[in-house]
């Protein structure tokens, strides 16, 4: 009789698994970061290594932030099969009731002196209200009214641009109030000391929800990751965030400007002083944007309805939820978010201008294609919106930094765009979501 037992020590056989899938990692996911790279790594030789500079880094980072917050409710809107083609547009107007409160109207109208403690709070409320409100009404002449949202955010996209222009007189309107501006990136910093205990903190739940996820999965039964798994992809994230501090913390503020902040506080700059930029107010609020919109994703009834009615509308509509009521909802989540993105953006420039926002359109589209947000409605993820946005402000920034034109930047972008959508439907065609 033949022995067909395994020799001592050895391991039943079995298919084998390699690191990808003991991880279980995403490999959408994967792409998107294998890409991120290779232009990084590619922009950087490129540049001469300056693209990979603490400096570069820190600006590509302030500058995404504006596309990364709309790519978040962009996922939304297009989950449920629409578009919004106005969410420049609505940036747009958004600055420019923002910048004529502050700059115009309440020192004009109210008396309100600049570095009056209400002059920012009053201004950030307006353009967001302003812009909610637009969104609601994009929504309701989707949903109620039954107009495409092509065509309705098409129109938005020339109204709404325009009446901004109107408002503002076409003209820039500028100095904004000192608060506002902390908002926008490189005035507005936390400094090495309490970026590194962001970054402590951010590591510790990033640890504690890897910790959190298997002892759920472990509570209902359901298949783990091998230990060893679960410690890798908890070192992957602590190492990616304080990496990313030890980053900003490494770009350190001019002498100039420090020896001006002294000097308001009444010292003199010691000798050799330095000091590191550190983690971005406007970056916080991207963090704090995320986090929002994937609980609301993941954990809410709202996010529930959203991706069943991008799933099957029809079947959604005939399981109780109100999808017109839901299209008023989600547009009114972008119209919120094109102005919360219209107080990072202006805050950057320290201005108000008539071409803000321009082609961001095209951007916040791109940036939830590239993460994975399908088309056809019913997938996307908030951190592949944002990853997409990264991408899409790394190639701009590259080809600038290299020279490139704009017009052959453009070019890049939408032919990047069409590749995505390409990729996107290749990929569900093979793993049958198609």
């Amino acid at each position: 009789m033949t022995d067909s037992t395994e020799p001592t020590g050895s391991t039943p056989t079995q298919s084998p698994r390699n690191i990808i899938q003991s991880l279980e990692l995403d490999t959408r996911l994967l792409g998107m970061i294998g890409a991120f790279i290779v232009i990084a790594i590619g922009f950087s030789i490129a540049t001469g290594g300056t693209f990979l500079t603490p400096r570069n880094i820190f600006n590509v980072t302030i500058q995404t932030v504006s596309v990364a917050i709309m790519a978040t409710g962009m996922v939304f809107v297009i989950v449920t099969r629409n578009i919004d083609l106005s969410v420049g547009a609505l940036l747009a107007i958004s600055s420019a009731v923002i910048a004529m409160v502050q700059a115009r109207w309440l020192p004009g109208y109210f008396g309100l002196e600049y570095g009056s403690i209400w002059i920012a709070p009053l201004a950030i409320l307006s353009g967001l209200i302003v812009s909610t409100l637009i969104g609601a009404f994009n929504g309701w002449l989707i949903g109620y009214q039954m107009i495409p949202a092509f065509i309705v955010t098409l129109g938005g996209f020339l109204v709404w641009r325009y009446a901004g222009w109107y408002l503002t007189d076409g003209q820039t309107i500028a100095p904004l109030d000192s608060t506002f501006i902390l908002l926008g990136g490189a005035e507005g910093t936390l400094g090495e000391f309490w970026s590194w205990i962001v970054g402590a903190i951010a590591s510790l739940f990033a640890v504690w929800g890897v910790y959190s996820a298997r002892k759920n999965r472990v509570s209902h039964g359901f298949p783990t990751k091998p230990l060893w798994a679960e410690f890798i992809i908890a070192g992957i994230f602590v190492v990616a965030i304080l990496g990313f501090v030890a980053t900003l913390n490494a770009y350190n503020i001019p002498k100039g400007k420090l020896r001006r902040m002294f000097e308001a506080r009444g010292e003199v700059m010691p000798e050799g002083f330095t000091q590191g930029h550190g983690l971005p107010i406007s970056v916080l609020i991207l963090i704090a944007v995320a986090v929002v919109m994937t609980v609301v994703a993941r954990k809410t009834r709202l996010g529930r309805y959203i991706f069943a009615t991008g799933g099957n509308p029809d079947a959604a509509e005939l399981s109780g939820i109100n999808t017109r009521l839901l299209t008023v909802k989600v547009f009114a989540i972008m119209g919120f978010l094109c102005g919360l993105s219209a107080i990072v953006a202006q805050a950057r420039l320290q201005a108000h201008t008539t071409d803000i926002g321009t082609l961001d359109e095209l951007r916040v589209i791109a940036a939830a294609v590239i993460g994975g947000t399908a088309l056809s409605g019913g997938a996307g993820t908030i951190y592949g919106a944002i990853l997409g946005a990264l991408i899409m402000q790394s190639l701009t920034s590259g080809m600038g930094m290299v020279g490139v034109d704009s017009p052959l930047q453009n070019i890049v972008v939408g032919a990047v765009l069409v590749f995505a959508v390409w990729v996107d439907i290749v990929y569900r065609r093979k793993t049958g979501d198609v």
